[in-house]
């Protein structure tokens, strides 16, 4: 180690009070009883009410909303709409699994190559939207499990986010509080050598080691029905004479029974009829589909005059039937939707939502990681990455699909893809990286021409602009930066670094750059990767100038292990996003992600060590 050891200042009240905080936001990220923008808010507010011991004025404590990286990456999300409206992605995978469809190897390349490639340059989060649904058609059609492909495509866009400034929040943010502390934001382009090889790095891991490590979760053989486990939950009954459900409308016939039970169609006369369900009258001899357990099955039959159906084995084709009006339009159909980690529907329930009615879609199942949910489904609280099994027209489908909160499996193409706007969508793209790397103009300048160039040209509509932008991430941003301001002027950031560099007990630079990563990397798989950020950039600096090191070096492998969190589905938005779709389990990101995560330490921290010295 470089540099002498620095002794450890006392404690006092303004650093013990700013730990408190820290320590309750850190519970409430993980626990997560609230959104975690809501606790970033509540940091902000605690942090001004607080002012004589937290050093935060109310101009600072807002000042979050109106700095540079809170605002840019706003823009980029805007910028990445008119990427997504385009379609160019979904052509592109299109073209993927037409050509490699033949070939699991190069179709797992081509898959990789286009989520790392593209993540560069549009926020990776839009762009693990994007290629979900493309992923679950491409494996229907080849026949290679989805569960080998989703968590490979968000670690690579988890990776490509790194290889220039905007593509990653993370990277904006970390620029932001690079330059607040040591004077030196990042360039366009500061780090894509380092990305390069990050990149390709978990590239060949991934192509080469994860294909034995991630086990088939999904078979891709399986109709959805079996797929969701529901064989044991759809039944159907007749409807005898003496049955108090006659004359009355499907809504009313459940709605006073305490059974969780709900009807997805009802078959009359060898015609089927599913939503608007609600409305219709029952009558003697109708056939009803139930989604039900045994035990409510049972309570159904005895008491309100049911009779079990003949043969009765409701299949995927039986649901996907045509109803009364015998219209292409009406055609019902069995699709997934994951429910993406910006919606607002998040923490509400299918019953708070009135789900069926407001969307004219009966769900049958929920999946959660690798657990399928059938019990008192209305009653349990979405949450970010939940799969949806859903009974829909295809009308109901194209909305759900134009739908930013909703993500439908399978589904590649829209007729409403702005396909002519490819070449201008990317030139705007192209203008807003060009003319920042090149110095001309700051990046946040660039960005919100971009949003008025996307504007003007069509790709993207004025009132796409604000659903274009997750909010949850803005307000995320602008609660935490005040915190990273009051660890440098409370002195708890330093005390911090004193305590790391008495811990480190003579070790090389190089060993505590290396611990750095892993400690941040571990924390980001637990916490915001934005809040990982703000509170350990801030030590890492001090601790780099107390052992004579170059601070810069120190913010970089912060940053980048901010943007590694591979070990668990919670620590990064694009691994909540296909933990249902891949019927994942826990464990399963650990099995693939901690070989990479230690990997990725050893790679990052000597490359860094390569390129900017130590």
């Amino acid at each position: 180690m470089t540099g002498a050891s620095a002794s450890i200042p006392p404690l006092t009240v303004d650093i013990l009070l700013l730990f408190a905080i820290v320590a309750v936001a850190l519970f409430l990220f993980v626990t997560e009883p609230v959104p975690i923008d809501i606790t970033a808010i509540g940091v902000m507010v605690a942090l001004i009410a607080l002012e004589p011991w937290t050093r935060v004025d109310a101009a600072t404590g807002v000042g979050g909303f109106s700095s540079s990286a809170t605002v840019t990456v706003l823009a980029m999300f805007v910028l990445s709409e008119g990427i997504r409206q385009s379609g160019l992605i979904n052509i592109i995978g299109g073209q993927i699994a037409d050509r490699f469809g033949d070939s699991p190897f190069k179709q797992l390349l081509a898959v990789l190559g286009l989520s790392g490639g593209t993540a560069g340059f549009i926020n990776n989060t839009p762009v693990v939207a994007i290629m979900i649904p493309m992923v679950l058609a491409i494996s229907k059609q080849t026949g290679v499990s989805p569960s080998k492909l989703l968590m490979p495509v968000s670690f690579m866009a988890m990776l490509g986010g790194m290889l220039t400034l905007v593509g990653t929040s993370t990277s904006i943010l970390a620029s932001d509080v690079s330059a607040r502390l040591i004077g030196h934001p990042f360039s366009m382009f500061e780090f894509t050598q380092l990305g390069l090889v990050v990149l390709l790095t978990g590239g060949v891991y991934l192509a080469t080691v994860g294909p034995s490590l991630l086990p088939e979760r999904i078979r891709i053989d399986e109709e959805l029905i079996e797929e969701f486990e529901m064989t044991e939950y759809l039944t159907e009954v007749v409807v005898r004479g003496d049955s108090p459900f006659v004359g009355q409308t499907v809504y009313r016939s459940l709605e006073s029974l305490d059974v969780d039970a709900d009807i997805v169609q009802l078959v009359r006369n060898d015609r089927a009829f599913t939503e608007p369900l609600g409305p219709k009258e029952i009558r003697e001899g109708d056939v009803l589909v139930l989604r039900t357990d045994r035990e409510s099955l049972m309570t159904l039959v005895d008491a309100e005059g049911l009779d079990l159906a003949p043969d009765a084995e409701v299949t995927d084709e039986q649901l996907a039937t045509e109803t009364e009006a015998i219209d292409a339009e009406t055609e019902q159909s069995l699709v997934e939707v994951v429910i993406s980690p910006e919606a607002s529907l998040i923490g509400e329930t299918l019953e708070t939502l009135n789900f069926r009615n407001r969307y004219d879609a009966t769900v049958l199942a929920i999946r959660r990681g690798g657990r399928v949910i059938h019990a008192r489904m209305d009653e349990r609280h979405l949450r970010a990455g939940d799969t949806l099994l859903v009974q829909a027209t295809e009308d109901t489908i194209r909305r759900l699909s134009n739908d930013r909160h909703f993500i439908v499996g399978g589904r590649l193409t829209r007729p409403d893809f702005r396909t002519r706007k490819i070449p201008i969508a990317l030139g705007i793209v192209a203008a807003v990286v060009g003319l920042a790397a090149a110095g001309i103009a700051p990046i946040l300048v660039t960005a919100l021409g971009g949003i008025v160039a996307m504007v003007a040209t069509g790709c993207v509509k004025p009132n796409e602009v604000y659903s274009a932008v997750d909010w949850g991430v803005i307000v995320l941003l602008a609660g935490l930066i005040p915190l990273g301001v009051s660890m440098e002027r409370t002195g708890a950031a330093e005390w911090l670094a004193s305590v790391v560099v008495a811990s480190a007990g003579g070790f090389d630079a190089v060993i505590v750059l290396g611990l750095f990563y892993l400690f941040t990397a571990l924390v980001t798989n637990v916490v915001s990767n934005n809040a990982s950020v703000v509170l350990m950039i801030p030590v890492a600096v001090d601790t780099a100038e107390a052992i004579g090191a170059d601070p810069f070096s120190f913010v970089l492998a912060v940053t980048f292990a901010a943007s590694t969190a591979m070990l668990t589905p919670i620590g990064y938005q694009t691994n909540l996003m296909v933990y249902g779709p891949g019927g994942y389990k826990f464990t399963d990101f650990v099995r693939l992600g901690g070989p990479l995560q230690l990997l990725l330490t050893v790679v990052t921290t000597l490359e860094i060590v390569f390129f900017w010295g130590v």
